[in-house]
């Protein structure tokens, strides 16, 4: 009766009877790693608009020397212990830091609230990218090219009910339990994710792979070095750039088009929110039902290549229209197709690339380079704000980097399916 069910199970995930185990311990890892974090985001993109949009620049800077900080640590950690170690390690580190903002926000004298706030902005911002880089290498670890072309749409939908959780139980927690104590939650779900995590290290070890349960050597600097002599990891490096790049310039003008639309911090919050709702109640729709049927067929060059022609296409209805409406339509279907193709698609990369570059580099690249971009991106935008240029501009600026970036899309592919053929 088991196999039975397991085998229909598989059949409508994509999934071989061996490998529905793991794929359910993988959604349901990503669901309360996204649920948890979507419960803090609408608190962190409330404080940068409190704190004033013309903050966020420095508040981006803040968050990419936070990032040189943290990679090193990461990467020394990550070369001393093995895996079933030090994610539980790097995990249960970010919810002492959630517990730490609790009693904060909680207990702190008013006057340093403006301070925790900005603090919190920029932790959460370097949280986020480590905890999805570190279960996306995990993931990479554990499945080869061919299951991840298969079975990554799938895992990423637990990532999109996960989102979709986080911004509901923030609806409908934050009256009777109060902001702060929203935290609590959070760190409750992270720890849930670890536990996911001890399920996958148990199924891993009936495969015999002994290399995964060692430590990944090296020194805290080998990682970043590794980069830089990848024709292939400088390549997703600048992809990376563009795809942030992209993204800094929408979130600013979603920050401002906000900003303008309510004065209402409360109003403001449950506008994010519900932004979040949307894109990932569609995210969920596209991940579960044609992600890895269609990336399967059409392949990697299709999935990371999509989404700089649908930026193209909402950056130029942005500069004809800067509005709230066309804003939340192109957050939608840009994010959507970003965490439903586009990230399923260009995590397969690294199935391609030995475990140090899968670890060390990857996470070097999914948050110092992608902060980088972040601040550059914001100053940049700051700095054409400044000389007059409005909402047209910067749409024009986004069409153009979105060009570079289609073209960086179809180079990556090539090589991808070089380093497949060998």
């Amino acid at each position: 009766m088991e196999r039975t069910l397991s085998a229909k199970l598989g059949r409508l995930i994509h999934a071989e009877p061996g490998e529905v185990k793991a794929v359910l311990w993988s959604f349901a890892y990503f669901f309360f790693l996204l649920s948890s974090y979507y419960i803090l985001r609408p608190l962190r993109d409330e404080t940068g608009v409190a704190g004033g949009v013309d903050k966020l620049p420095w508040l981006f800077s803040g968050t990419f020397v936070a990032m040189l900080l943290a990679v090193p640590a990461f990467s020394a950690v990550a070369a001393r212990m093995p895996r079933h170690r030090f994610i539980p390690i790097a995990y249960r580190f970010f919810i002492a830091n959630i517990l730490l903002f609790w009693a904060l926000f909680s207990f702190a004298p008013p006057g340093s609230r403006v301070a925790v706030a900005r603090a919190f902005f920029i932790w959460t911002s370097v949280y986020n990218l480590f905890v999805v880089s570190v279960f996306w290498s995990f993931m990479a670890d554990l499945f080869r090219h061919e299951q991840g072309l298969r079975l990554f749409g799938f895992i990423a939908a637990g990532g999109s009910l996960g989102a979709l959780a986080g911004p509901l139980l923030t609806t409908f927690l934050v009256k009777p339990l109060g902001t702060a104590n929203l935290l609590l939650v959070s760190a409750l779900l992270l720890e849930m994710s670890v536990q996911c995590v001890r399920a996958l290290n148990r199924w891993s070890q009936k495969t015999p792979r002994p290399q995964a349960q060692q430590p990944l050597g090296g020194d805290f600097l080998s990682g970043i070095r590794l980069v830089f002599r990848s024709r292939f990891l400088l390549g997703i490096c600048l992809y990376v750039v563009l795809l942030t790049a992209t993204a800094t310039i929408l979130y600013l003008e979603q920050a401002r088009i906000v900003a303008h639309a309510s004065g209402d911090p409360r109003e403001r919050t449950a506008l994010f929110a519900r932004i979040d709702l949307v894109v990932n109640l569609l995210t969920l729709v596209v991940q579960a039902f044609v992600t890895g049927r269609l990336v399967k067929r059409a392949g990697v060059r299709f999935g990371i290549g999509l989404l700089p022609v649908l930026s193209v296409l909402g950056f130029v209805a942005l500069g004809i229209s800067p509005t709230l409406f066309v804003l939340m339509a192109v957050q939608a279907v840009r994010r959507a197709a970003h965490y439903g193709i586009e990230r399923p698609s260009r995590e397969i990369l690294f199935t391609d690339v030995n475990r140090e570059e899968r670890y060390k580099s990857k996470s070097f690249i999914d948050t110092v380079v992608y902060r980088a971009s972040d601040a550059g991106t914001a100053w940049m935008s700051s700095g054409l704000q400044a000389l007059g240029l409005g909402a047209v501009t910067l749409a024009g600026t986004a069409v153009a980097l979105s060009l570079l970036w289609l073209w960086n899309s179809l180079s990556l592919a090539r090589k991808d399916e070089a380093l497949e053929a060998k």
